[in-house]
């Protein structure tokens, strides 16, 4: 496993980390409680050892189940969950957002309850989960910084979502120097990564990189004909999209033009190409797919003319037709 570092933790990351929202929740993922162990278990014996989650997945339980897989142990890895979206006075309609909360009542209220729920005094990397513009304030960060120094969190984040956009946003985090960012990224979604990567070049900013695999386009699981349940978060894909992606996969031919990888390493390791990248969190559903995607750790694309072709064909093929949302 190679490993790299966040902004403000003294702590190495594996570049292939844990999304643990695939055995919290049933909208993509994984239902079946044994199988989530396992899945948990096998990332750890892999060498993964950043689980990212969130206090909303499922409801508490995306915190709850690493305490109860790995128990005391939890606190040799590195955790990451993330605050904002109140979940214990709302009820969720369907797939909307929970009504956002980044008051120091609230925030303070959420993170005693992840400790609780993790079993920990500590939480390595605290994200402010999809914060809008009027949410990103010099107060909030203020909050942060105190939780900080009282010992609670190690250092902290912001995860930009739930979708492809909020490009003001994360400028407006890493102004602030909010600057681990957690983001979307793909060789089928390049941006707004690739402004993020630009602009976080002044402040030095480190990234989470989430949904690699472009919903399983880059990985096999999807082509251009699948429909997805509507109960998967993945059925907000158009179709429309699904057939323009899947072309450029097969006009790239990347597995004829980059031996010794899959389509899913390949996918991975393009990701870990960009050196301001610490992590990568593919969504595994099976322990396949940790066996087969930890071997990218340490591996990057170094071909300039095949990162060029792939740059080509995003921004010629799939950008023109990407609407960025933005608060």
């Amino acid at each position: 496993m190679e490993y790299r570092r966040f902004k403000g933790l003294d702590k190495d990351i594996s570049v292939i980390g844990f999304g643990v929202w695939t055995v919290a929740s049933d909208w993509w993922g994984v239902a079946d409680e044994e199988k989530r162990r396992k899945l948990l278990i096998k990332a750890v014996d892999s060498g993964i050892n950043f689980f990212d989650t969130a206090d909303v997945y499922g409801d508490g339980y995306g915190e709850e189940i690493l305490k109860k897989v790995f128990g005391p142990n939890l606190k040799n890895f590195v955790i990451a969950t993330k605050v904002g979206y109140n979940f214990y006075d709302y009820k969720r309609d369907g797939h909307r957002e929970h009504p956002q909360d980044f008051s120091e009542k609230y925030v303070r209220r959420a993170l005693e309850n992840s400790l609780k729920r993790l079993g920990l005094d500590c939480i390595d990397l605290y994200q402010i989960h999809n914060p809008k513009k009027n949410h990103i304030t010099d107060e909030l960060v203020e909050l942060l910084e105190r939780l900080k120094e009282e010992g609670k969190i190690r250092a902290y984040g912001g995860a930009l979502g739930p979708d492809i956009g909020w490009v003001e946003e994360g400028k407006m985090l890493m102004e602030k120097g909010v600057l681990n960012i957690q983001i979307i990224y793909s060789i089928l979604e390049q941006e707004p990564a690739n402004t993020f990567f630009e602009i976080g070049k002044k402040f030095d900013a480190r990234f989470i990189v989430r949904v690699p695999h472009a919903s399983g386009l880059l990985d096999g699981t999807a082509d251009a004909n699948t429909v997805f349940d509507s109960r998967d978060h993945r059925s907000f894909r158009k179709s429309d999209w699904m057939k323009r992606a899947y072309s450029v996969v097969q006009k790239l031919k990347l597995t004829q033009k980059i031996s010794g990888m899959t389509l899913g390493q390949i996918a991975i390791a393009f990701c870990l190409t960009e050196p301001s990248v610490t992590t990568v969190l593919p969504n595994f559903t099976d322990e396949s797919q940790i066996s087969e995607w930890v071997q990218v750790a340490g591996k990057k694309i170094g071909n300039r003319e095949i990162l060029e072709e792939i740059k080509k064909a995003y921004y010629e093929d799939l950008h023109p037709y990407i609407t960025m949302r933005s608060s």
